[in-house]
């Protein structure tokens, strides 16, 4: 999934650093540096671990037929320390997911203002949930694990770890801020919100089920159009409530974040994020994109077609979206824009295809879906790749209508010879996708597993073949892994806690009362639930989103008649449409960012696109078969 802030050229931490002596900076400088690699070099041992404990499982399991019986709880036990490190990495390179859309369009002042006041609250929530955390890790103390026989605080000491790691860096990053008056004032405003909160609690007690809108509504929307991280802003309101109107102990809302975050078929999304990096710098992405081109270059649109296709075809690789247009925007925009094609129709069609390739395995939305449902992540694979070749169709179909005249008397058209030697050059990198697929389906490996299987085949060839592999780039994209990762397994975990207050304060059952009670049955909770989908994947993005109604609405639409499968690419659909449109979609601006296009450009293009991927999604909620017909 793409995660990318829209950022003035001088944010406001970097203009206020020129106001602190040099010593200052220095020193600041010095401390930051020891904790980067403190942090960063362990996650990026850990991505490693994960993938050889997971692949040696595999080959002891397959070849060996000697199953290692301790692999997966040693994977689980290290993923939890990924994840928390990946997040403390995420925080000190400001790379947690936030909507940014309505502050920087804000005045400088006012921007960094907000800035500011966005890390005091993600500091004000970890420092609110350190003792929490503490209190866990001892509690599982007494827990010893089966297979390896030792505590389970080993595993479970990686939240306040990761908790204090991420106040050290938010410490360090409100010291670098040189206004002193904007940081009091952003220090005092978040004072003053909590202690508000805090001396309403008297008020919240009869207050009953109107405190689910008030903190999961009203303080999230708050938190998060403020520019406060995601996860942070999930983190927060959770925590309100179950403080201020719950008795429950605060040591639960660390026990859901852990169980949220440690389901082992998320493990698969730093193995997928990992294996999108290494296709694109072994070169297989520019290979299948070159074949494509010379198949379809001489076309009127041709080179559109190909960015179609392409996307398809890197999204059963890679899994995340940022990776997957990082590939092929640069092999395919400068030849574009020769052809007289206008930057913000290429960044429009950039992020139409992000969202039209949503469903395609392995989509890291389609493994959060199976972790958080119980749907079966197999069936979720093959029922993603027909409704991904609908909306290729109608994109498809606009980019014709588009480009009907466009003239092609420069273009040169490939020769057959050079079009089969593209293919034959092009043949290990297409193969990919099929051996993930075949790996999956035969039993080979499960879906966690099988991306392992995909870093050694892309290693192999990577090395072998096309010999582009680049050992200098090996660390930072193993750091950039795991960043990612944490960004998007602690919103999984602080939307786990969310979710479970639905759960525990009954909203679920008056959802699923008032959805199942809709007239018009299957087809009228289908339409609602394009129509939520689409607005919360605008502002929560997908995985958030999932993670939160999910639970709730996969119920329902077992009761109404609407097979799982068929609705999980009915809401995935939807959710990509809402975070690929402007104003609010972070992939739109992910996709301006990759581009180098200004966002502004692409705002005219893209609702063309934006109707073509509605009528697409229309035609796969019609027609179930679409989704089913070969599960």
């Amino acid at each position: 999934m793409a995660h990318v802030e829209m950022t003035p050229a001088v944010t406001p931490t970097l203009a206020g650093e020129v106001a602190q002596s040099p010593r200052r900076r220095s020193l600041l400088g010095s401390i930051e540096l020891a904790l980067k690699w403190l942090v960063e070099i362990p996650a990026a041992i850990l991505v490693v671990a994960e993938i050889v404990i997971l692949f040696a499982g595999v080959v002891s399991r397959y070849v060996l037929h000697a199953p290692l019986v301790w692999s997966d709880e040693l994977a689980s036990m290290l993923f939890l320390w990924l994840a928390m490190l990946g997040s403390a990495v995420a925080f000190r390179r400001s790379e947690h997911m936030r909507m940014t859309a309505l502050v920087a369009s804000a005045g400088p002042r006012l921007w960094a203002y907000l800035d500011v006041v966005a890390t005091c609250a993600a500091l004000a929530f970890l420092l609110l949930i350190v003792h929490p955390s503490y209190e866990y890790a001892y509690e599982e103390s007494f827990i010893t694990t089966p297979a390896l026989q030792i505590s389970n605080t080993w595993r479970a000491a990686a939240l306040p770890v990761g908790i204090c790691l991420m106040v050290l860096f938010a410490l360090l990053r409100l010291a670098r801020v040189g206004d002193l008056k904007t940081l009091l004032t952003a220090v005092a405003t978040v004072v003053v919100l909590i202690a508000l909160f805090w001396f309403a609690q008297p008020l919240f007690k009869p207050l009953g089920n109107i405190n689910l809108i008030i903190f999961f509504v009203g303080v999230v929307g708050f938190c998060v159009f403020a520019g406060v991280p995601i996860a942070f802003a999930f983190g927060l309101a959770i925590f309100g409530y179950l403080a201020l109107t719950t008795r429950t102990p605060l040591m639960v809302l660390v026990g859901r974040m852990d169980e949220g975050m440690s389901h082992l078929i998320l493990l698969s999304v730093p193995l997928f994020v990992f294996l999108g990096l290494l296709i694109e710098m072994t070169g297989m992405a520019r290979a299948m994109v070159a074949f494509l081109a010379s198949l379809l270059g001489h076309v009127r649109g041709g080179l559109h077609y190909v960015l179609v296709g392409a996307m398809y075809l890197v999204s059963g690789i890679s899994g995340a979206k940022a990776a997957d247009m990082a590939a092929v925007a640069p092999v395919l925009f400068p030849e574009m824009k020769q052809r007289g094609a206008k930057p913000g129709d290429l960044v429009a069609l950039l992020a139409a295809t992000g969202a039209q390739t949503e469903t395609i395995p392995p989509s890291l939305v389609l493994i959060t879906i199976g972790s958080v449902t119980g749907v079966s992540i197999s069936a979720l694979f093959t029922g993603g790749l027909l409704p991904g070749v609908v909306l290729a169709l109608t994109l498809s179909g606009l980019v014709w209508w588009r480009y009907r005249g466009e003239d092609l008397s420069h273009v040169r058209r490939a020769t057959s010879g050079e079009i089969a030697r593209a293919f034959v050059v092009s043949i290990p990198a297409l193969a990919l996708p099929f051996v993930i697929r075949y790996a999956v389906v035969e039993g080979i490996a499960t879906a966690t597993e099988v991306s392992t299987i995909g870093i050694v085949y892309a290693l192999v060839i990577g090395l072998l073949i096309y010999r582009q592999f680049d050992w200098r780039r090996l660390l930072p994209m193993l750091i950039e892994t795991a960043c990612l990762s944490g960004a998007i397994l602690l919103i999984i975990g602080t939307a786990t806690g969310m979710a479970w207050g639905l759960t525990q304060s009954g909203f679920s059952r008056a959802l699923a009362a008032s959805m199942t009670g809709l007239p018009g049955g299957a087809a009228t909770f289908i339409a609602v639930s394009i129509l939520a989908f689409v607005i919360l994947g605008s502002v929560l993005e997908g995985i958030p989103a999932i993670v939160l109604f999910g639970p709730l609405m996969f119920p329902i639409a077992r009761l109404v008649g609407v097979h799982e499968v068929h609705y999980a690419m009915i809401i995935i659909l939807a959710m990509g449409i809402g975070l690929f449109a402007p104003p609010f979609g972070v992939g739109y601006y992910a996709a301006c960012a990759i581009g180098k296009v200004d966002p502004a450009e692409g705002i005219r293009p893209i609702w063309g696109y934006l109707l073509a991927l509605l009528v697409g999604l229309i035609i796969v909620a019609i027609f179930p078969w679409i989704s089913i017909g070969f599960l």
